[in-house]
């Protein structure tokens, strides 16, 4: 991608607790979003769904004249962490193409990854309990958050290890559907990339989600409506 080469990564990146997840229960939701990607509209979405026997999928979209992202993971809970077990990336952007699957096998404690990607960053790579990948931060920043605890991850994603950091820059207010809320605004940077995300403790997900490159927005998603 000529802007960023996996926009969705980015403005889910940081996804892996290290320390236990309170007990949220976790219920479907489909989250209606009002996006901006590459200075154009766009429809967002982001759902959560039932796969039975504890696994779940977490997907998020992100579609305009440009551009079509979605990413999609599917998850257990254990231990009251939440564990992916597969994920696939896709993005098309013009006449681009990219397509990666990943999978996280806890039985040999590896990850590995197969499609549109580098040699090098197909793995395997050792997990380690807690680990997540990319997508599934804005479950466990909303969880971590609600139960005090720091905002401090590991991310494995794309053959990569990555330890990340949220920190608490503010309190907003944000309205959704009509009804106004009040919402804990964190922020990680990451050289001249900064992601910023807006939690609601009414929703499981945030309320918004901005990356910015080079001091300028590049994504942006806020709930339009959420059930």
């Amino acid at each position: 991608m000529t802007v960023m080469n996996r926009p969705l990564t980015w403005i889910a990146a940081g996804a892996l607790a290290v320390v236990s997840l309170p007990a949220m229960a976790l219920q479907p939701f489909k989250a209606d979003y009002q996006a901006s990607y590459m200075g154009m509209q766009a429809n967002g979405t982001m759902t959560l769904a039932s796969e039975g026997a504890n696994k779940w999928r977490y997907s998020l979209n992100v579609k305009n004249q440009l551009a079509d992202l979605s990413q999609s993971t599917v998850f257990e809970e254990a231990g009251g962490r939440l564990r992916p077990l597969s994920s696939h990336d896709r993005s098309i952007l013009l006449v681009k193409k990219r397509n990666v699957d990943a999978a996280y096998n806890w039985t040999s404690n590896q990850a590995t990854w197969t499609g549109d990607i580098k040699p090098e960053r197909r793995g395997p790579v050792t997990l380690k309990a807690g680990d997540m990948d990319a997508l599934l931060i804005n479950l466990a920043i909303a969880r971590d958050l609600a139960a005090g605890k720091p905002l401090n991850y590991r991310m494995v994603d794309e053959g990569r290890i990555k330890p990340m950091s949220y920190k608490v820059v503010g309190q907003e207010k944000i309205t959704v559907e009509g009804k106004t809320y009040d919402a804990t605004k964190v922020s990680r940077g990451d050289g001249n990339k900064e992601l910023i995300a807006w939690i609601v403790k009414e929703f499981p997900v945030p309320a918004r989600l901005l990356q910015r490159e080079g001091g300028k927005d590049a994504l942006d998603l806020t709930i339009k409506s959420f059930k």
